[in-house]
């Protein structure tokens, strides 16, 4: 029997543009400044780790989890991925397959109206004390000059949506999750927005905008948005992790690093993050068991 044929770079090219695209096409503009924009001129965020303090998919899913939507033992899974993100600061592409799949197997069947009524309640209970206050400055000071600010994110758009309105930002791209007559269906539209998809995404509204990249800013921790910062005219690394760190310092990029005593507390977060996960684990096994 013939072997399936090996997916190709053209279609992986193909899914991340559509993935852009997609993102680039549900942005919002939220609300207009006060001041007169600069209509050729805009900053893009990432958010995990940039904006917020780990991953925001992790603290949705913890969320939804508080309100039954899967089981302690996924949960669990999901508390190691944000331990490794959190302390590493590398994103592992196996952890983000893995968040993909998990993430559309629990909204398969919920309405779009649901996601976005539950989203505002998990943004003020897990979300809006983990924003970096030194990146919010950095945003606000684009929007006091009259620049547009997006959020360019591989979380689900609809809270990255509720993120940008809750920080009075222009709007936001995200991974756009498909659904028909207001259901989800369990899968996206083209890929998640990660890596060349955020640089697809920005091109295209940059196009739908008006834009003039080479005055636009752009911010991340992650290597893996290379693509994204190199296309700006004003990259900066936000909390970077090692291998941007580096490449911004070759480049002559702005760095800015909001943690406090990172390398100090690092081998103290992993044992701690390790520690809270088998904790929370014990736990839950004792709840379970009392109720039955």
């Amino acid at each position: 029997m013939t072997p399936p044929p090996r997916r190709t770079l053209p279609d992986l090219r193909q899914r991340s543009g559509l993935a852009g695209a997609a993102a680039a096409s549900a942005a919002e503009v939220e609300a207009a400044l006060d001041t007169p924009p600069d209509p050729t001129s805009a900053a893009f965020f990432d958010v995990d780790n940039t904006i917020m303090q780990g991953a925001s998919i992790f603290h949705l899913a913890r969320g939804l989890h508080r309100r039954k939507f899967f089981t302690t033992r996924e949960i669990v899974g999901a508390a190691w991925k944000q331990a490794y993100f959190r302390v590493v600061g590398v994103e592992d592409p196996e952890h983000v397959a893995e968040a993909r799949n998990s993430a559309l197997g629990f909204i398969a069947g919920h309405t779009v109206a649901e996601r976005e009524e539950l989203g505002e309640e998990i943004f003020d209970e897990g979300m809006a004390h983990r924003i970096w206050p030194g990146t919010r400055a950095q945003a606000q000071l684009h929007l006091d000059q009259g620049q547009r600010v997006w959020l360019v994110t591989a979380a689900p758009i609809e809270i990255a949506q509720i993120i940008a309105r809750r920080l009075g930002l222009t709007g936001a791209m995200g991974t756009v999750a498909e659904h028909r007559d207001g259901v989800y269906t369990g899968r996206l539209v083209g890929d998640m927005l990660h890596g060349p998809a955020k640089a697809e995404a920005v091109k295209a509204l940059a196009a739908r905008e008006g834009l003039d990249l080479s005055r636009c800013s752009a911010y991340s921790d992650s290597y893996n948005d290379l693509p994204m910062l190199s296309m700006v005219g004003d990259p900066c690394a936000i909390n970077p992790d090692g291998r941007l760190r580096h490449h911004a310092k070759e480049q002559g990029w702005r760095i800015r690093d909001y943690r406090t005593g990172r390398k100090a507390a690092r081998a103290g977060l992993v044992v701690g993050a390790a520690a809270g996960a088998v904790s929370g684990t014990v736990a839950a096994g004792v709840a379970l068991r009392r109720r039955h």
